[in-house]
Parts: structure tokens; C-alpha cells; sequence
């Protein structure tokens, strides 16, 4: 009975000791590729999400940074009778504003600022400051190429740049012939003896601007007001 039991004991620590077998070794192999491959596409899967979202984050600030330039312009438009001309003046894909320039210290002088779509970009014209009209008249004769004339990009991608301007009790209008109308209407006006002291009216209280981007669904539309 003892040499019995002591070779069972034997061979009990022998198949012990034997170790794993090489399809135990291929199975365990297999299913660690397996968990591998697994936890590989989970991690790209995260790193592809984390690119997408700050490519939206920045793009957004692209946007929003644009959009709030042209409400500070818009804010601060020229009144058509300081600008000599309409303040606000729109078509063939750009906008272009007449705007009073501040500086502590100095007289207020005058700016113009002009939004054009070139090459798929948005770019920011801007002459240097003005001190009257007859300046004025002369920067835009010379183009947004003239000297002193600054240019700066503000957002690429894009593939389209709709304006339109608001009318006050006309409504939104897309033809600057509208908006030259209505300046000779206010003129007019002041030639009424009850409104003769009046300050000349803008023809243009709202300007409308809708930018399409090939990564846009639709368009992005933002409304600024007009000397406000």
C-alpha cells in the first residue's frame, strides 16, 4: 500500500511539472493578438475622436473670431454723411464698411475695412487711418493693394460669401441701388423745415453676412447691427 501511494504521488508531480502543451501555448497566443488587436482600434478609435473634437474647437474659434471682427466694424460704421458715400456698401462677395478709427489722444479719423473672398479664403482689408473724406475717396480709388492698405487672413476652407443689407421700413435688400436710393431719401428729408436740424439718417441699419465652408451642411449666418 506505501509504494502504492508513493507512486501515485510521483506520478501526480510529474504531470505537475510537465508544463503546457504547445497548442495551450497557441491558444493563449491567439487570444492575447486578439485582445491586442482589440484594445489597439479602441485607442485609435479615441485618439481619431480627440483630433476630431480640437479640430472643431479650433475651427469655432476661427469662426467666432471672424464674426466678432466684423460686429466691432460694423458697431463703429461711419455715418453715410461722414464717409461721404455709403458706409456700408456690399456685392460680388465682399463687404465693405467705412468705420471711425479711436485712439486715446487723437482725433477720431476714419478707416476703411473691406472683407473679400480670395482663393477660398476670407481675408480682412484695411487701409491705414483717414482724416476726411477726400482720403477716403482716394484709398478707394487705389484698391485694397494701396499703400498703407493691411491684409489680414481670417478664415480658409471657405466657399461661398453672401451679404445683404437692412433697410429701415424697406427691409433686407442685396442691391446697393436700394441703399443709394434711400441716402437720397434721407438728403431729402432734411429739406423739410420740421426736420431740418435732424442729423442725416443711415440708410443702412443691419447688415446680414452667411459664410458656406465645405465642411458646413449649411451655411453659418450672423446679423450685426450698424453703428450700434
Amino acid at each position: 500500500m506505501k509504494r502504492t501511494v508513493r507512486s501515485e504521488r510521483g506520478v501526480f508531480r510529474a504531470r505537475r511539472q510537465r508544463g503546457f502543451t504547445l497548442l495551450e501555448m497557441l491558444i493563449a497566443i491567439a487570444i492575447l493578438a486578439v485582445l491586442a488587436v482589440l484594445s489597439w482600434r479602441g485607442l485609435d478609435a479615441v485618439i481619431r475622436g480627440r483630433a476630431t473634437i480640437e479640430n472643431a474647437m479650433q475651427d469655432e474659434r476661427i469662426v467666432a473670431q471672424l464674426f466678432d471682427q466684423m460686429r466691432i466694424d460694423a458697431r463703429q460704421a461711419a455715418t453715410d454723411d461722414e464717409a461721404g458715400q455709403p458706409a456700408v456698401q456690399i456685392g460680388n462677395g465682399s463687404l465693405q464698411i467705412v468705420r471711425g478709427v479711436f485712439a486715446p489722444g487723437t482725433a477720431p479719423r476714419l478707416q476703411v475695412v473691406r472683407y473679400r473672398l480670395s482663393n477660398g479664403r476670407i481675408v480682412r482689408f484695411a487701409s491705414p487711418p483717414l482724416s476726411n473724406v477726400g482720403e477716403v475717396r482716394r484709398a478707394l480709388q487705389s484698391g485694397d493693394s494701396g499703400d498703407g492698405w493691411s491684409s489680414i487672413p481670417l478664415m480658409g476652407g471657405v466657399a461661398s460669401l453672401a451679404t445683404r443689407v437692412y433697410i429701415p421700413e424697406k427691409g433686407w435688400t442685396t442691391r446697393m441701388a436700394d441703399v443709394f436710393s434711400q441716402i437720397n431719401q434721407n438728403d431729402n428729408n432734411l429739406k423739410v423745415p420740421q426736420l431740418g436740424n435732424a442729423p442725416l439718417a443711415r440708410a443702412v441699419s443691419g447688415v446680414q453676412v452667411a459664410v458656406g465652408a465645405h465642411t458646413l451642411a449649411t451655411p453659418i449666418t450672423r446679423v450685426f447691427l450698424v453703428g450700434e
